[in-house]
């Protein structure tokens, strides 16, 4: 543990070490600005537990279109990324150019896919329409009842846990302060936020402060009633299963899909380990497994992928994804001068790391808001509500 002296002070505060939280003082380090971490065990949150597909194309809902932008962005940037990341690290992130397979099971599911298809057509995106014999030919091991889907080749993935830990050492590395300690606090002086005091009473001042604490952001004591708006935890069971070499490879991409109303999405990793996820549940704080969404989970994916049931189940968990009012993130200075969000990323954290880091660390540095962090503005809910 970094030991802080009572009043230390240090260019840019960051209140959270989750994915996005380390990520942006990472960026922030190589900007040149002094960097603190606080977060009592840095390298953990929602990432830990995602399934790490990078889709900002299958993923597209109505409506989303500045979303889209943002998270093609993101997705271009993540090669390099990812590659950046292992040369400063010397660990790997499981970055993997896999592609993505939505498939539809009955005549309803297909007649959405072709909307969300023309859809994509009308957006200029690279989406291409397959029957079913031609889905089941990419994968095999789908259902024979497989009416058709959209192959899209530029959605991808990562793992997100190893991202986790090369983040982390990068940090460590770059000279990022760690400091494992609780937020107890914000600090504001004079109508500006300068910094928190920790849980065992250290105040730790900064330029700026960034929110990076996911769906407990807007829970941080001494937050101004407005700043910010309520970022609801979103509870994602998943679960991991390992495919025997002889099985290998079991799916060669990302294959996803509505089951019954619900998404379905099945990640084969390099490693042979299989994560099926996840249920979309509004149950507060709550991360308890349970059996209906083991159960319902593995169900769904029998559907979809028969053969799965001789795999071995290995890991089950869950996590919070933060979901902001509108579920797109919260990029950037708040109506409280110093303070700055980074959160609200909903179902998108893993994929809007790379593009995140970069915007805050651009706007950490040069006091200007990039054009495409622009419509994520957490003053945008402000303005709503006047």
């Amino acid at each position: 543990m970094t030991r802080l002296e009572d009043g230390a002070r240090t260019d840019v505060l960051v209140v959270g070490g989750g994915i996005i939280g380390l990520a942006v003082a990472w960026r922030a380090r190589q900007r040149g600005l002094a960097v603190t971490v606080l977060d009592p065990r840095p390298g953990g949150g929602a990432a830990l537990v995602a399934a790490g597909m990078l889709a900002p194309v299958t993923e597209l809902q109505y409506g989303e279109e500045p979303l889209l932008h943002l998270g093609i962005a993101s997705n271009r940037r993540y090669a390099e990324f990812a590659a950046e990341l292992a040369a400063a690290t010397g660990l790997e992130t499981g970055y993997r150019a896999t592609g993505t397979l939505a498939v539809a099971l009955d005549a309803d599911d297909k007649a959405e896919l072709g909307e969300l298809h023309a859809f994509h057509q009308r957006l200029g995106l690279d989406s291409t329409w397959v029957t079913g014999r031609e889905a089941r030919k990419l994968e095999p091991m789908l259902a024979p009842g497989v009416r058709g889907g959209l192959h899209v080749a530029d959605d991808h993935q990562v793992d997100g846990r190893r991202l986790l830990t090369a983040l982390l050492r990068a940090c460590e590395r770059a000279g990022v302060v760690l400091h494992r300690a609780e937020a107890a606090e914000l600090l504001v002086e004079h109508d500006r936020a300068v910094g928190v005091r920790t849980g065992t009473g250290e105040r730790v001042t900064a330029g700026r402060t960034v929110l990076a604490a996911g769906c407990r952001s807007h829970r941080l004591p001494g937050l101004p009633d407005g700043v910010l708006p309520p970022v609801r935890p979103v509870k994602g069971q998943i679960l991991r299963l390992r495919i025997p070499a002889p099985y290998r490879p079991f799916l060669s991409r990302n294959v996803r899909a509505v089951v019954r109303g619900a998404h379905l999405y099945l990640v084969p990793r390099a490693d042979g380990e299989l994560v099926v996820g996840a249920t979309s549940e509004e149950q507060g704080y709550d991360t308890t497994v349970t059996a209906g969404g083991v159960y319902e989970l593995l169900r769904d994916a029998h559907e979809l992928v028969p053969g799965i049931t001789e795999l071995p189940l290995v890991e089950t968990g869950a996590g919070l994804r933060p979901g902001s009012p509108d579920n797109a993130p919260l990029l950037g200075p708040t109506a409280l001068p110093g303070l700055v969000a980074a959160t609200g990323h909903y179902r998108n954290g893993v994929l809007l790391t790379p593009v995140t880091a970069d915007l805050l660390a651009e706007y950490l540095a040069t006091g200007t808001v990039p054009a495409l962090a622009a419509p994520f503005s957490p003053s945008r809910f402000a303005r709503s509500s006047a």
